[in-house]
């Protein structure tokens, strides 16, 4: 007899905030019935990392698992090396440590939140926030990039993308990206300054508020003029949105 769940896994953080984040966007999917779904954790969040999760969907008996990687990028190793231990591809594309997982249902491997209307939509209303002129500013959108060769591409690839998606619905004058690793992040915010002579909003991609958002990048930026909401992606509504979306797009198969 064949059963369905989902398990959604994102990295996890020392900060409870950031793991209740997590858990208030799946805990408002418009789930009913036998249908379980689990949240898990690449590391630190002890008793529920992502062999935590797949123990608990298997002993409801579940035979077919959806999993959806929440993390913003498929330059992302920790998609890729997931993938690996998941028995999904049969090596990762890097040296990674992370052990095959004991799993007996079938896997569905999802796809990482990347780009889209929903993630274009989230960007933009954290940034409305502090936008003055739309007509006349440059949104420069900031993600952790990669220094792995084929990784960092994929981070350039989905950004880009999500850029012209943002600038489509914003009204913006321009929208570009920008990575910490390797880091541009200082140049493309100069570029758009200096060189075209506009106002910046920095628009960080990152899934939840922390040391990235709080620290790394405004320190990337000191001495410079710019506008920062300081807002992750979460919370926000459309992230349940996109989850779901992935959900029934999945159950709609065979």
């Amino acid at each position: 007899m064949r059963k369905r769940g989902v398990l959604v896994i994102s990295h996890g953080s020392r900060e409870q905030a950031w793991v209740d984040l997590v858990d208030h966007a799946i805990n408002q999917l418009p789930l009913r019935g036998n249908f379980p779904v689990a949240a898990s954790f690449l590391e630190i969040v002890e008793g529920r990392l992502i062999q935590d999760g797949l123990d608990l969907l298997e002993s409801q008996g579940v035979t077919d698992i959806l999993v959806i990687p929440l993390f913003v990028s498929s330059g992302s190793t920790h998609v890729n090396e997931i993938a690996y231990a998941l028995g999904v591809i049969d090596a990762p594309s890097f040296e990674s440590d992370l052990a095959p997982f004991r799993v007996h249902a079938r896997i569905h491997y999802g796809s990482p939140i990347e780009h889209g209307s929903y993630v274009a939509e989230m960007i933009w209303d954290k940034a409305k926030a502090v936008s003055q002129n739309p007509g006349q500013e440059a949104l420069v959108l900031i993600g952790h990039g990669s220094s792995h060769e084929g990784f960092r591409q994929r981070w350039e690839q989905g950004l880009a993308r999500l850029a012209e998606q943002v600038r489509e619905i914003s009204g913006l004058a321009a929208t570009d990206y920008a990575l910490l690793r390797p880091d541009s992040v200082r140049t493309k915010v100069e570029y758009w300054q200096k060189e075209r002579g506009m106002q910046v909003i920095a628009a960080p991609l990152f899934l939840s508020e922390g040391y990235f958002i709080r620290e790394v990048i405004p320190k990337r930026l000191e001495g410079l003029s710019y506008l920062y909401s300081g807002k992750a992606l979460l919370p926000h509504p459309l992230l349940t949105a996109w989850l779901d979306e992935q959900i029934q797009d999945w159950l709609k198969v065979e």
